[in-house]
């Protein structure tokens, strides 16, 4: 499926194709801060079917749970986050932020990730695969 969208000032602006069947929530504390909210979605798409066509995000590196590095992008004028992918060398994923993505609507979640870090006044999603940790 093909997607676009951008930041929420228009600074920058990006296409790419995805599987909406890999749509997903994480629970982890980690999106719930950075977020400001209860979970992140995303939808990953490799680096040849993601580009960026205006501007340019902002990168900041922060360190998981495992000791991996992940880059993060968001808009340095807007704030909106636009995508997580691995730092160094070797293929990349993006995790795109499904709120940034004029298809939105299309891109339903199909399974959670780190449910155990799930808010608790959170209703249960029905009928997706859950994973307690990564």
């Amino acid at each position: 499926m093909k997607i676009d969208g951008g930041c929420h000032c228009g600074a920058i602006a990006y296409e790419a194709e995805v599987d909406p069947q890999k749509t997903s929530i994480c629970h982890c504390t980690d999106c719930q801060q950075l977020t400001g909210t209860a979970f992140r979605v995303t939808v990953p798409a490799p680096e040849s079917d993601y580009r960026i066509t205006r501007g340019a995000p902002k990168i900041y590196i922060k360190v998981v749970a495992s000791g991996a590095r992940r880059a993060q992008a968001f808009c340095a004028d807007c704030g909106s986050h636009l995508y997580a992918t691995s730092v160094g060398d070797g293929p990349k994923i993006y995790g795109i932020r499904v709120g940034t993505a004029r298809q939105r609507q299309d891109l339903v979640p199909r399974q959670q990730k780190w449910h155990r870090s799930a808010l608790r006044w959170l209703p249960e999603f029905e009928g997706m695969a859950t994973t307690e940790e990564q």
